[in-house]
């Protein structure tokens, strides 16, 4: 999120659409209190502990809003930081401070949860070798945000989109009438280069996956001693991911079950925000 190129080609049009939801004709409020430019500043404080994430989008916003927007970070992403803390100082126009105050907020609490819940998650699986991942179950128009996120959390990105990998699901396999005719319609239409996964639900699915030549199986929503079984089962012939309703409190009864993955949709649907808030807002001289 830090690449400049990045940020202006998908980040921008994103954070100007939530401006835009925010601000439809005028920020009212302000133009009411403060008629004329101002320059002012005002301090990022954090009021709980957890994980910073989000602060180039942060100050994207701002900087949308007036070019001339400048700050003074004291935190970067990734850092751990503590409620009081002082994390930034933004100096420029007090109207574009105010009217901009929310939008750049938003992203900020809601990608540092995100952040904040994948470490903590991530921290339980340290030394073991498996990797954390994400899903799409992101909120729309989010995801870039929220997978940035995630990364930053310690955790790593499943595919990004429907263009970005092959994962056969349970409907894929209805729609083609089995799991062998699933994946060999797949390696007949997908690119070579293109890693095939499949989601199973029972061993007998997963042996068919094996079978059908499948690169990736993912063990969904079955009980540790299945997936067991099924790790026994694909005895190292495919990669092994775990899935299904992985949260903090569940993760640690899969750790020892030598697979390679877990995914969890609730790191970014589920994340609390981590609370923040702009304050001491005064003119500058």
């Amino acid at each position: 999120m830090n690449d400049t190129v990045t940020m202006k080609l998908n980040a921008d049009p994103l954070i100007l659409s939530a401006l835009r939801e925010d601000i439809t004709s005028e920020d009212v409020t302000t133009n009411a209190v403060m008629p004329k430019a101002c320059p002012g500043e005002v301090d990022l404080i954090c009021k709980q502990d957890g994980i910073i994430c989000g602060l180039p989008v942060f100050a994207r916003v701002f900087e949308l809003l007036d070019e001339q927007t400048e700050f003074s970070f004291f935190a970067q992403d990734g850092d751990a930081v503590h409620a009081g803390d002082r994390m930034a100082q933004v100096r420029g126009d007090i109207r574009v401070l105010l009217s901009g105050e929310r939008t750049a907020l938003n992203y900020l609490q809601r990608m540092s949860g995100i952040a904040t819940y994948t470490h903590s998650i991530a921290a339980l699986l340290e030394g073991t070798g498996i990797r954390l991942l994400d899903t799409r179950k992101t909120s729309p128009n989010n995801r870039i945000f929220e997978k940035y996120a995630v990364r930053i959390g310690g955790g790593h990105n499943h595919r990004y989109n429907l263009t970005d990998g092959v994962l056969l699901k349970d409907n894929h396999i209805g729609a083609a009438g089995g799991v062998r005719e699933a994946v060999l319609l797949a390696k007949k239409y997908a690119p070579f280069v293109r890693k095939i996964e499949v989601e199973v639900e029972s061993l007998e699915m997963a042996e068919e996956a094996i079978n059908a030549g499948a690169d990736i199986i993912m063990l969904d929503n079955m009980t540790p001693d299945v997936m067991a079984q099924a790790v026994s089962l694909i005895d190292g012939r495919a990669e092994i991911e775990i899935s299904g309703n992985v949260t903090k409190e569940n993760i640690a009864r899969l750790k020892g079950l030598g697979v390679d993955y877990i995914s969890s949709g609730a790191l970014t649907h589920s994340a609390p925000i981590l609370d923040l808030s702009l304050k001491n807002l005064h003119a500058a001289r």
